[in-house]
């Protein structure tokens, strides 16, 4: 039997068709959650609101999990904390068969997977600090408190030539 805190004993519901369980789980991850910039941290703690329910081939397990998000902002750099709520449902089947990826195994079954899943499809690819992050000035590094003054219209010299070949010929249009 997996010393993982996310496996669940179901040996007084299995193949009791109706029956049904619910669990509150709190446990600390053992590893980190999520691979990019946001991610929940190994050894934070996550809350499970579980509900085991018993069908003719498995065992479905739905709930929540919530937990605290940690990120930087892609913008300006400073620390994100947020909470992070997801909700997750998945059966898992006594025989194996392709059609299932989960499986009851020894009376027991695996919620690190499904909830795994849920965690790092909520998480945020570019998490902002507020949705009107101005970020870094591109000059000094510093936050930004306030937008950049809107950059002048100045004509680039290899362009110049062009632009006044271009008057010229509106003058002599004129002429005919």
């Amino acid at each position: 039997m997996s010393t993982s805190p996310f496996v669940v004993n179901v040996a007084t519901i299995i193949r009791k068709p109706g029956s049904m369980r619910e669990l509150e789980l709190d446990l600390d991850l053992p590893e980190r959650m999520g691979e990019g910039v946001a991610k929940l941290d190994k050894g934070s703690p996550l809350e499970i609101d579980l509900k085991l329910e018993t069908l003719h081939d498995g065992i479905l397990a739905s709930g929540a999990a919530r937990g605290t998000m940690t990120a930087e902002c892609v913008r300006c750099l400073d620390p994100i904390e947020e909470e992070l709520e997801v909700d997750f449902a998945e059966l898992f089947a006594y025989a194996q068969d392709e059609a299932f990826e989960y499986l009851v195994h020894d009376d027991t079954v695996d919620l690190e997977p499904p909830i795994r899943d849920a965690v790092v499809l909520a998480l945020p690819f570019q998490p902002v600090c507020t949705p009107d992050c101005l970020g870094l000035d591109p000059v000094t590094g510093e936050k930004l408190t306030e937008p950049l003054p809107e950059p002048s219209e100045s004509i680039d010299p290899r362009w110049a030539a062009l632009e006044q070949f271009g008057r010229e010929g509106n003058t002599s249009e004129g002429d005919d």
